[in-house]
């Protein structure tokens, strides 16, 4: 796998995730209570004997370059035969500036791909979450002698417009691709994983006719250019995978890791997955909680308290008398006594006042600010805030990052409101 240089796209805003991409990049945002989802690409390179790699960042980069740091969690801290680089938009003479696409991501640093004599350059989405040996799909491109291939899996119909899909061969070429169809034809999707041999991705970017088109996306314009030239491949990936780009498949990709034997084994020995942890104490779990169904990270203190089919990042704390429920929270957020949490996604260092109720009432309005995001139910409270002490929170609300307790004008905020300080709101 020497041969084999790896370039993880890790420079998404996030839209689709509200308030949980704001301030970090959508790679860096927390995943089953101690990784981030961006650890799962770099577990997969490693766990694959793939060592070196470069990780192309642009939206608020600052988190997620102290998450990889140099690499050591996963054996990447290397200055020989491998190691893991951070790219950055630059300013230049030449072609520089800010990434417009994923493939003019890869366009502005060829250099990394020609400095070495690698055969083929594996390109990976770092917002994905799935656990994946890499190795077959490089033994079938070679074979096949493809000039690219694609990791492909299919998706639910319904799911299916978010998605590039592609249509395939009996003999598993690429023979025509449709970039996110509002009435898709296929369920076959794209699992943002490309294979290039090093000379087709060259070509790609080399001079050529006045009328051929700009490569500034994998989707919407790499992959439909080569398709005529026969040289796409299709590879069938049968494991899990699961892109978390909404607020509602974020939640259910945590809520599943909470089934009795998940899709995803986080426990597997021969496949982990790697991570920077702090130094933590163990869990506390104290006389008198009830705890079910739950991922319970190092120190968390449950006092007392009753934490069911959650997913607790490390020190977060859960008081006497409170209630925690089909819910995920941050590292470090605090829920106050008496306090009930339920379908919610709190993130870091957040204080849930005394008595307060957050995510309750049947009311499914959705958020008037974020109509498309927040619209099955879960509330979400951003980092840093503090929400008051007896404050009845509904479904769909969105509780902005830094909210402190004047910004709540009322003690009960309906489904589907939002408290945001950026946003001017007057409550009744």
């Amino acid at each position: 796998m020497n041969d084999v240089a790896v370039m993880i796209l890790a420079g998404g805003q996030g839209e689709r995730l509200s308030i949980l991409s704001r301030q970090r990049a959508k790679p860096a945002v927390p995943f089953a209570g101690k990784y981030r989802i961006i650890d799962f690409a770099l577990s997969n390179c490693v766990n694959s004997g793939l060592y070196d790699v470069a990780v192309l960042t642009q939206y608020r980069p600052h988190s997620l370059n102290e998450h990889i740091g140099h690499g050591r969690p996963w054996d990447l801290d290397r200055e020989r035969n491998g190691g893991v680089l951070i790219l950055q938009p630059y300013l230049g003479r030449g072609h520089s500036g800010w990434y417009r696409g994923t493939a003019d991501a890869v366009y502005h640093n060829l250099f990394y791909i020609t400095r070495r004599n690698y055969s083929d350059v594996l390109i990976l989405a770092g917002d994905h979450v799935y656990a994946m040996d890499y190795r077959p799909m490089i033994e079938l491109h070679r074979r096949m002698r493809a000039g690219v291939t694609v990791a492909v899996q299919p998706v639910r119909w319904e799911e299916a417009s978010r998605f590039g899909v592609l249509f395939v061969n009996d003999d598993g070429w690429v023979i025509d691709f449709e970039e996110k169809p509002a009435q898709p034809r296929s369920n076959l999707a794209s699992m943002g994983i490309y294979l290039f041999r090093r000379d087709t991705l060259l070509d790609l970017f080399s001079a050529r006719s006045p009328d051929a088109p700009e490569m500034i996306d994998f989707g919407k314009d790499v992959i439909p250019f080569l398709i005529p030239t026969g040289s796409v491949l299709a590879y069938r990936f049968d494991g899990y995978w699961q892109d978390v780009g909404t607020i509602q498949s974020y939640w259910e990709a945590n809520m599943a890791l909470l089934e009795d034997v998940p899709a995803l084994n986080l426990y597997d020995p021969n496949w982990r997955i790697h991570t920077r942890s702090e130094e933590r104490p163990p869990a506390k779990i104290m006389e008198g909680s009830v705890v079910a169904r739950s991922l319970i990270s190092n120190g968390c203190i449950i006092i007392r308290a009753h934490v069911e089919h959650s997913v607790l990042s490390p020190g977060v704390i859960v008081h006497e008398g409170a209630v925690v429920r089909d819910s995920i929270i941050m590292t470090d957020s605090e829920i106050g006594p008496g306090a009930v949490v339920d379908r919610c996604i709190i993130d870091k260092h957040v204080r849930i006042g005394a008595g307060s109720r957050v995510g309750c009432g049947d009311d499914m309005t959705p958020n008037w600010l974020e109509p498309t995001r927040l619209n099955s139910g879960i509330t979400i409270v951003g980092r840093n805030a503090v929400v008051p002490a007896g404050v009845t929170i509904g479904r769909n609300v969105l509780i902005g990052t830094d909210v402190t307790e004047a910004d709540f004008t009322s003690t009960v905020i309906p489904s589907g409101e939002t408290v945001n300080p950026m946003v001017a709101v007057l409550w009744s």
